[in-house]
């Protein structure tokens, strides 16, 4: 037996502790690879519709760029010929070390020649799995070159030669913040994996071998690769130098050139990105978004509303209008089956979420105020509501609520009163029901408000209050789920929320009833306007302030549907009202959803009576009632007219002393002090005000202007404060008033009217 020297006791050990720590290194390469490639993680996470169709791709790791997982047989046959030729000749042939190309490398590091080095493609993979293995700037140490060693020869025991080579592809960093095939192959050359050619995948194969060189290393290292890979016949015709590549300069500079491979894209970025953040947050603080995300909604359905919106905002492009969202809600489980939101391209702000900012909804709260007032049995359906010249006291001045048309139309039912939205009828609405009240009753609905009803005052029946798309489509879900409230839903598979009662059945039905009625809407907008379906639906659209916001929410049998149209900045549109604007969105795609599905009207709940009635001034008809408030005839007594307050008319200015005139004629309408509302759904030629004066051989003065003769007249106002005179025929002025006129009055040459 051969003597044992110290120095050789002390190799021996070395060499044992190497193997150790490389047997130790190499603990990593038992993974398998369905763990590796289930534990996979994309920078990117795909938003997936209720059918697994991708609606959208967010980025959501800003430190690398990595895409999907693509599958070997997905990688163009160019690309993997490309990959062996130049990293692993004979990688069909090794079990995971070559060891020719080992000797080789050695003989050469002896006689210092350069070489490229016996790495193949299963040592690369072993060492991208085992962070241990992970090559530094200073390279491998001698331990992670025998763990690599070791980790390559025990995959290639566990893993398929398709497995390894398809892993590699994907886990390999190719320039910069890009790792991975797809990644590559989106960013620098615009395609899928699957259709690079014979040069791409040339210049493919030469990042990997240096991912950050200078352009003019990669060039000649990708020609060189283009060289195996054409045939002969092709680089003959080529020429007898160039090889075929005489073009690769260019096309090298242009690809590192380009990042087509956007951040994300698709059709739902709002919605991809509140459930993407909602997901990275559930469980632990530092959890990775997940890659897929199955959500509510509906592909074509969302495609389609995204069209019908666009299409919509190009016809109103001459009226100041850049923005727009829309919602359809399932009644039943509360699911989101589409969320569009802004205009894209079209709209100055398309990352903001319309279906979550905070607007003005004006009319479209109007069915909820006289639903309480239906369940308080302060009215019924054909119930008679004033609709005349009224003027309420408030701490601003006095509020005077208009009409749609300016005109008023004496006594009418409440089912007049909503189809055709009448302003005044719904300020006396809530004067019944009191405005905190009324705030108490949104927020049972689901559409909670910053402030309290009465900071709003009787401004919050016609919709002075802000609340966002989605809240206010959802409670007019609310009413067509016969006043059962629950929250709404962008993923599926888990059991729907529970509803909990916000309004008495039977008041909900009856509103639904009369917002489908198309003759309670007749007075205002006609018999054959857009929101006439030819299925059951029940819609009400809605304008606020200077038409900064407009509104169609209406709902069938199954779906809700809510629209806004207006402009991010809040800036007012140019003649667009609730039937011109948002209406035209609304009909379009609440028709799509019926195209192959009938809506029946829902059946009348238990407590309701229908009767045969009367109503002053209105066709006999057949009239719903909650049980014990129900009456066959409605009729004001003779002789009644409207009533003014006298309460709230204040003085008229002094008459002018001296004048016998005075005494007998006056101004009986306006009163001064008046501060006129205007309501933004009136459309321009009929922003008129009744002037009325009691005398003989009267003209009217505006501001000094003579502007009609008699005892009564209209006046078209515009914002501003306003004297209203009457003078005789010599000019001697009898009566005045003063006034002022806010919102969003016009003035005589006015533009071409718009519908509500």
């Amino acid at each position: 037996m051969p003597k044992v020297t110290k120095a050789t006791g002390r190799l021996r050990l070395t060499f044992a502790t190497l193997l150790i720590a490389a047997c130790a290194h190499s603990a990593g390469a038992k993974t398998t690879f369905e763990q590796v490639k289930a534990g996979y993680q994309p920078s990117d996470t795909l938003l997936l519709d209720r059918q697994g169709e991708v609606l959208h791709r967010l980025r959501t790791d800003t430190n690398v760029r990595r895409g999907q997982w693509v599958a070997l047989a997905d990688v163009s046959p160019a690309l993997r010929t490309a990959l062996v030729l130049s990293e692993d000749k004979r990688f069909y042939e090794h079990s995971g070390v070559d060891w020719r190309a080992v000797s080789a490398a050695a003989w050469a590091n002896l006689w210092n020649t350069k070489t490229r080095g016996a790495s193949t493609i299963t040592m690369q993979l072993a060492g991208l799995l085992d962070e241990d293995l992970k090559r530094s700037n200073s390279g491998r140490s001698i331990v992670q070159k025998l763990g690599q060693t070791i980790a390559a020869e025990n995959l290639e025991r566990g893993w398929r030669k398709d497995q390894i080579l398809e892993a590699y592809l994907n886990l390999v960093p190719f320039r910069g913040e890009l790792v991975g095939i797809d990644a590559l192959s989106r960013s620098l050359f615009s395609k899928a994996p699957h259709g690079l050619d014979h040069r791409e995948a040339a210049m493919a194969a030469a990042l990997i071998r240096a991912p950050n060189a200078k352009e003019a290393q990669v060039t000649q290292r990708a020609c060189s690769v283009f060289k195996t890979l054409e045939p002969p016949s092709a680089n003959k015709a080529a020429g007898p130098s160039s090889g075929g590549c005489e073009a690769m300069e260019l096309f090298v500079a242009s690809a590192l050139a380009r990042r087509d491979f956007a951040a994300s894209e698709g059709i739902a970025p709002h919605v991809a990105r509140q459930l993407a953040r909602s997901r990275s947050t559930d469980g632990a603080s530092d959890a990775a978004a997940p890659a897929t995300i199955r959500s509510s909604l509906s592909a074509p359905l969302q495609r389609f509303a995204q069209q019908a919106l666009q299409t919509q905002l190009r016809e109103l492009s001459g009226r100041h209008v850049e923005d727009a969202a829309l919602l359809v809600l399932d009644n039943a489980s509360g699911e989101v089956l589409a969320w569009v939101n802004s205009s894209g391209p079209l709209s100055a702000a398309p990352e903001v979420d319309f279906v979550t900012s905070l607007r003005q909804p004006g009319s479209t709260l109007k069915p909820f105020l006289y639903g309480q007032a239906l369940a308080e049995r302060r009215i019924t359906a054909a119930s008679l509501l004033e609709d005349s010249a009224t003027q309420i006291q408030t701490t601003g001045g006095l509020y005077i609520p208009q009409n749609y048309d300016r005109q008023f139309k004496g006594w009418v039912s409440a089912r007049t009163a909503l189809g055709a939205s009448l302003n005044v009828p719904a300020v006396r609405t809530l004067v019944m029901v009191s405005p905190d009240a009324f705030q108490k009753q949104l927020a049972r609905m689901g559409m909670p408000l910053k402030e309290s009803g009465d900071f709003y005052g009787y401004s919050l029946a016609l919709g002075s209050a802000e609340t966002t798309l989605l809240n206010l489509t959802n409670s007019y879900r609310t009413l067509a789920n016969g006043g059962r409230a629950s929250p709404t839903r962008l993923t599926v598979g888990r059991a729907p929320p529970p509803f909990s009662p916000a309004l008495d059945a039977r008041a909900a039905f009856i509103v639904g009833d009369i917002l489908s009625d198309p003759m309670a809407r007749a007075r205002t907008f006609g018999t054959d306007s857009v929101l006439a379906t030819r299925f059951w639906a029940a819609v009400k659209t809605g304008t606020s302030k200077d038409m900064r916001d407009n509104w169609a929410v209406g709902y069938s049998q199954r779906y809700t549907v809510g629209v806004w149209v207006g402009n991010a900045s809040g800036a007012p549109m140019w003649d667009v009202s609730g039937t011109t604007g948002a209406a035209p969105i609304w009909a379009a795609v609440m028709h799509q959803l019926h195209r192959q599905r009938s809506s029946r009207a829902p059946q009348p709940p238990t407590g309701l009576v229908q009767k045969t009635v009367t109503v002053e001034s209105e066709a006999p008809r057949s009239e719903w009632f909650i049980s014990g408030t129900e009456q066959t005839s409605f009729a004001m007594e003779k002789g009644a007219s409207r009533a003014h307050s006298t309460s709230a008319r204040g003085q008229n200015d002094a008459k002018p002393p001296g004048n016998s005139a005075s005494s007998t004629a006056r101004i009986t309408a306006p009163t001064s002090g008046t501060i006129l509302a205007l309501d933004p759904d009136i459309p321009p030629q009929a922003q008129r005000l009744s002037l009325e004066a009691e005398g003989s051989n009267l003209r009217w003065l505006i501001d000094g202007k003579q502007v009609a003769k008699g005892n009564t007249a209209l006046w078209l106002p515009w914002p501003g404060r306003h004297v209203i005179q009457i003078v005789d025929a010599k000019g001697k002025v009898l009566d005045q008033v003063r006034l002022e006129v806010r919102g969003a009055g016009v003035k005589a040459q006015a533009p071409k009217p718009a519908g509500r």
